[in-house]
C-alpha cells in the first residue's frame, strides 16, 4: 500500500504588484496620488519650507521611542480586531501572525502612494494562505470598515461636545449621515434575498458577513474595543506630534483637530498618508486660533511618528522574503461560520 507523497506548506506570498488589483494601477491609482502631491504642493507655496523642515528638527529620541510605544498598543489592537472579525467569517488567523501582518500593512501603507496598499496585500497574502482569498479580502474591508465606523462615530461625538472650527455644523453633519445610514440600510434590505444576479448574491454575502463577523453576540464588543483603542492611540500619536511642534495648546482643544484629520486622512488623495492630511491640519490649526505653519507641522509630524512606529513592518517584509515561513497547515481547514456562538481556533484572541 503506497501513501501519497506530503507536500510542504506554500510558502506566503511576497509583494508583488502583479497581485494588486487592476484599478491599482490605472489612471485612478496615478491621480490620487497626484492629489496628495498637488496638495503638499499648495502648502509649500502658500507657507515656504518653513513647517517641513521644523518637522524634521523637531523630531528627537524620546518622541520616536513614544511613538513606537503607542505605535504597538495600536497595531495589536487592529491586529485582535482582523483575527475576531476574520474568525466571524470562517478562517483561522493567529493573533501573532496578524500582528507581524499588520505591521508590514502600516508599512507599506506609510510608504506607497495611495495609503492602501499594503492593506490589499495582506487580504490577498491572508486569503492564498487560507486558501479562500475572497473571504480573505472581505474579512480585510470588514475590519477597515469596522474601524471607520467607530473612528466617525467618535469624532461626531467629540466634535458636539468640545469646541472645533466645525461644531457649530455638526448638527446638519449628523443629520446627513443619519439619513445616509438609513437609506443604504433601506436598499439592502428591498434588496431581494434570493436571485442569481450578481448583485444579489453580493448582498446576500455581505448581509451573512455582517451578521455573523460585526453584529454577532461575541464578536462585536471585542470589535468595539479594539476600534475604541485603535483610535486612541491614533489620537494620542497626533497630540504626541501637536507637543513636539509645540503648537501651545491643551488637549480638549488639541483633540478634535485629531479627530478632524484622521477623518480626512481616509481620503485616498495622498502620498504615503500624506497630503489631505496636512490641507485640514493648516485650515482647522488656524480656525482654532493657531497657525496654519503649526498645523502643517504637526500632520508631517504626525505622518513622520507613524512611519517611525511602523518600521517592524519592513523588518518583516525583509524576513518573509529572505525565509519564507512554513504555513499552519490548520489554517486551510476554513472554521464554521459564526453565528454568535462559541469560536475555536487561534483566531480567537
Amino acid at each position: 500500500m503506497t501513501t501519497a507523497p506530503v507536500l510542504p506548506p506554500p510558502a506566503r506570498p511576497t509583494l508583488d504588484p502583479r497581485d494588486l488589483p487592476a484599478p491599482a494601477r490605472s489612471f485612478w491609482g496615478w491621480a490620487r496620488p497626484l492629489g496628495g502631491l498637488a496638495i503638499l504642493g499648495f502648502l509649500l507655496w502658500r507657507l515656504g519650507c518653513g513647517p517641513f523642515l521644523a518637522a524634521v528638527r523637531q523630531l528627537d529620541g524620546w518622541s520616536l521611542a513614544a511613538a513606537a510605544g503607542i505605535g504597538a498598543v495600536t497595531t495589536v489592537a487592529s491586529a485582535w480586531r482582523w483575527s475576531v472579525i476574520t474568525g466571524g467569517l470562517g478562517l483561522r488567523l493567529p493573533l501573532p501572525t496578524a500582528v507581524a501582518d499588520c505591521y508590514r500593512s502600516i508599512f507599506l501603507n506609510s510608504t506607497l502612494p495611495g495609503g492602501v496598499l499594503g492593506d490589499v496585500h495582506r487580504a490577498v497574502s491572508h486569503g492564498r494562505e487560507v486558501g479562500d482569498v475572497g473571504r480573505g479580502v472581505r474579512a480585510v474591508v470588514w475590519e477597515r470598515t469596522a474601524g471607520q465606523v467607530v473612528q466617525t462615530a467618535m469624532a461626531l461625538v467629540v466634535l458636539f461636545v468640545l469646541p472645533s472650527p466645525v461644531r457649530s455644523s455638526m448638527p446638519l453633519v449628523a443629520l446627513v449621515a443619519l439619513v445616509v445610514v438609513l437609506v443604504l440600510a433601506l436598499v439592502v434590505r428591498m434588496q431581494p434575498r434570493s436571485g442569481l444576479s450578481r448583485w444579489a448574491r453580493a448582498v446576500r454575502i455581505a448581509r451573512a458577513d455582517v451578521r455573523d463577523a460585526l453584529l454577532a453576540r461575541r464578536i462585536w464588543p471585542r470589535v468595539l474595543v479594539a476600534s475604541v483603542v485603535a483610535v486612541s492611540g491614533h489620537v494620542a500619536t497626533f497630540l504626541l506630534a501637536a507637543h513636539v511642534a509645540r503648537a501651545g495648546a491643551g488637549a480638549t482643544r488639541m483633540i478634535p483637530l485629531a479627530l478632524l484629520a484622521l477623518v480626512v486622512m481616509t481620503l485616498p488623495l495622498n502620498v504615503g498618508g500624506f497630503g489631505p492630511r496636512e490641507g485640514v491640519a493648516a485650515w482647522a490649526f488656524t480656525a482654532a486660533g493657531l497657525t496654519a505653519a503649526t498645523g502643517v507641522t504637526t500632520a508631517i509630524l504626525y505622518g513622520a511618528l507613524v512611519l517611525v512606529a511602523s518600521l517592524p513592518g519592513a523588518a518583516v517584509l525583509v524576513v518573509r522574503r529572505l525565509r519564507p515561513p512554513a504555513v499552519d497547515p490548520t489554517l486551510l481547514v476554513p472554521l464554521p461560520r459564526s453565528s454568535g456562538g462559541t469560536l475555536t481556533g487561534p483566531c480567537v484572541a
